[in-house]
């Protein structure tokens, strides 16, 4: 059978329908992932932040209220930290923040060493207590991708990576009580699973 049928009114036809929508009782949800999935979008817990805070502490407050700059106490020069241990090229002796600042300075940059950590331990289990305690060391190391801490918990030897946070307690060449000290919550947290 022959239908006389214009061509680009065809097209027009065939554009106009709208496609099949598939049910709602379809089991199979679209596939959103990208290569590093979910894993990237996990997050340091108030309980991580709360042990970051505690030993970083948001020093050097000044009269005016805002915070000043001060030296690394390993080195008694570089790395300038300001707030909650923030250190960079831009920080350097006299330089002076809010506290609205140094707090949101924190927030990003706990997002980024988040990020890092869960790069780093890939798809290894981990707990939330274990990834806390990472992110601490992280950000007060920025070693946690060539750490052996971090192989051994790659590896499943959590009692391994345990023992490894009391390796990381020296700064400028001095063991420092304070990192003692730290290194030692962040064990006992992260062996808290």
């Amino acid at each position: 059978m022959y239908f006389n049928l214009d061509f680009f009114e065809a097209l027009r036809r065939m554009k106009a329908r709208k496609p099949a929508v598939a049910p709602a009782s379809d089991p199979k949800p679209p596939h959103h992932s990208t290569p590093l999935g979910d894993r990237l979008s996990r997050h340091i817990s108030p309980a991580g932040i709360a042990l970051i805070k505690r030993f970083e502490g948001c020093a050097k407050r000044r009269p005016d209220g805002c915070f000043a700059a001060y030296p690394d106490p390993g080195t008694g020069g570089d790395p300038w930290t300001i707030g909650w241990g923030a250190t960079g090229m831009s920080i350097v002796q006299g330089t002076v923040w809010t506290a609205a600042e140094c707090d949101a300075r924190l927030e990003h940059d706990l997002v980024r060493f988040s990020r890092e950590v869960a790069r780093a331990v890939g798809d290894s289990p981990t707990s939330q207590n274990q990834f806390d305690a990472l992110v601490s060391f992280h950000y007060n190391t920025g070693a946690i991708a060539k750490a052996t801490l971090t192989k051994r918990h790659k590896a499943g030897d959590f009692t391994g990576a345990q023992a490894e946070f009391g390796k990381w307690v020296h700064a400028g060449g001095k063991r420092m009580n304070g990192l003692v000290r730290r290194r030692t919550e962040e064990a006992a947290l992260y062996g808290a699973r």
